[in-house]
């Protein structure tokens, strides 16, 4: 996964600060240790190839001959409301499109996706919605927003109290665990991971538009 819009690493987004903590602060006073207050809300992005959807006027044709229309998801942004059990947050970006012919007014409906996805791998829902782009007659460029939304269960996007203890608890010189990362540890990265959920958003493809995005 190198280049997934979406992607820190997983635990970089477990480990994700807010709140009153700021971003890496190490604590030094009696002690070393890391201050994290970690958010609940899901990191959001867009998984590698579904950023952008290519139609061709022939069916089975990728040659530029026969493109039709090409679009791309842009300015993906979120709000979360972490103020109740089931954190809620919502995606909102802009698509931007080109058409190869003209001539007339259209209009083009394409399919995108918004999918919770949980330790990086598991797939909590799935939900497939649709954004529609208004063509003029002679213009080439059209453009259109849409939003997607996503409940997580508070509990489940929160660390266990001895993992949470174990990652932000001061260690002091001589202390025989002082100078180890406490992500190396397999039970914590485990915890970390199992509590990492993400919002991803991407155009709904066929699979040869996914191959087509994959190796053009």
């Amino acid at each position: 996964m190198t280049s997934r819009n979406r992607l820190l690493s997983v635990l970089a987004v477990g480990l994700a600060l807010a709140g009153c903590s700021r971003e890496g602060e190490l604590v030094i006073n009696e002690g070393v240790g890391i201050q994290a207050v970690r958010t609940a809300c899901p990191a959001v992005g867009i998984p590698d190839y579904t950023g952008d959807i290519t139609t061709f006027r022939a069916p089975g044709s990728t040659t530029l001959a026969d493109l039709d229309v090409t679009a791309a998801i842009t300015n993906l942004r979120s709000t979360c409301d972490e103020g109740a059990e089931r954190v809620y947050t919502q995606a909102t970006f802009d698509v931007l499109a080109r058409r190869a012919d003209t001539r007339g007014a259209r209009t083009v409906t394409l399919p995108y996706f918004s999918t919770v996805l949980r330790g990086g791998s598991q797939v909590v829902t799935k939900r497939v919605g649709q954004v529609t782009l208004q063509f003029a007659d002679g213009q080439e460029r059209a453009q259109a927003s849409a939003t997607a939304g996503a409940y997580v269960n508070r509990a489940d996007a929160s660390l266990p109290a001895d993992i949470r203890e174990q990652i932000t608890r001061k260690r002091k010189a001589g202390d025989p665990d002082a100078a180890l990362d406490p992500l190396a540890d397999p039970a914590v990265r485990a915890a970390v991971q199992r509590a990492t959920f993400e919002l991803l958003v991407g155009f709904q493809l066929s699979q040869d538009q996914l191959r087509y995005n994959a190796t053009r």
